[in-house]
């Protein structure tokens, strides 16, 4: 088995940005009753690893601090029904709504009449075009992602030279079209490797399996693909052991979900871009609680992200993703 030391060395320096903040301090908004205990999260999408590690954090964040959490999400990564199920949530008035915007234009409307409601908005994950709405942001630091996955597969490459291909989600998802441009622009540096179109799967994994296909297909040199969530890599190293290919071209797929895990174990993946949700949910309790009570919060904070190989699987265990809490 090959060693990656550098790939090491790389997700240490990743750890850095754990708690890294913008320098700017959040503006608490509207009038916000300041003995309001219940708070909301709507996360991107119900039953996904990533947000359920999300909620798990966030429900024993609030239970400690005496808030009541009422976590709802849609079905599917989309617009209409966060919308809708956000409109439920405004009506009961909480002191504060945590929330993974699915669009961040689209969500701007109903989160400033939230606001204008005295709802402190928090996003977490995700994040609004339009800056004035939220009164902080937590993230992974999506864009440095990108960099990671880019400068991992170039190390699992060890110089060959070929194609090169990037999946991305949905256009308009803030954290995925940051993964792609911070992948996009560090495979530029690297003259062996040509970067085809970046495609885009919808968030379906069978999507993203045919994409695959269709490129393998078109492009013999392939030698690399990035996956820049969950469903992306899960439908790329689908496509890839179907044609035989798993290990013949990297693949680097981007959270840690107990499927995800296993498919690195047994060769289908070959690196991962881990997320840290548990500390994205935690803090994002502690914001919104801060946020009601009418004490500054840091407007913008960026998390770590942690490259996973073969190499340092063991190591790396407190990064997996929870399926359940």
């Amino acid at each position: 088995m090959r060693t990656h030391k550098g790939l090491l060395a790389l997700g240490a320096a990743a750890l850095l940005l754990a708690g890294c903040g913008s320098g700017q301090i959040g503006s608490t908004g509207g009038q916000t009753d300041p003995n309001n205990k219940d708070l909301a999260l709507i996360t991107g999408q119900r039953g996904e690893p990533f947000y359920v590690s999300i909620e798990c954090a966030a429900q024993q964040e609030a239970a400690a601090q005496g808030y009541q959490l009422n976590v709802q999400a849609p079905e599917k990564f989309e617009q209409a029904e966060q919308s809708q199920i956000l409109g439920g949530i405004v009506a009961s008035k909480p002191g504060s709504v945590i929330i993974a915007p699915t669009d961040d234009k689209a969500l701007a409307a109903p989160l400033q009449q939230a606001k204008g409601n005295g709802i402190q908005v928090v996003e977490v994950d995700t994040a609004l075009e339009d800056r004035s709405i939220a009164v902080t942001s937590l993230s992974s630091d999506n864009y440095a992602g990108g960099q990671l996955a880019a400068q991992t597969l170039v190390q699992l490459l060890g110089g060959k030279s070929g194609s090169v291909l990037a999946l991305n989600t949905k256009a308009g998802t803030s954290t995925t079209d940051e993964r792609a441009k911070g992948f996009e622009e560090e495979i530029a540096k690297h003259p062996n490797l040509k970067l085809l179109p970046t495609q885009y799967t919808e968030n379906e994994p069978a999507t993203a399996a045919q994409i695959v296909s269709s490129t393998l297909a078109a492009n013999p040199d392939l030698v690399g693909v990035f996956g820049t969530n969950l469903n992306t890599g899960e439908g790329a190293g689908t496509a890839l052991s179907n044609a035989g290919k798993s290990g013949q071209v990297q693949l680097v797929g981007f959270d840690a979900s107990p499927k995800q895990v296993d498919d690195l174990r047994n060769g289908r993946v070959q690196a991962l871009i881990a997320q840290n949700p548990a500390k994205i949910g935690q803090e994002g309790i502690r914001r919104a609680i801060a946020a009601i009570k009418g004490q500054p919060v840091e407007r913008e904070t960026k998390t770590e992200m942690i490259s996973i190989t073969r190499d340092n699987l063991a190591q790396q265990a407190q990064y997996f993703y929870k399926s359940q809490c």
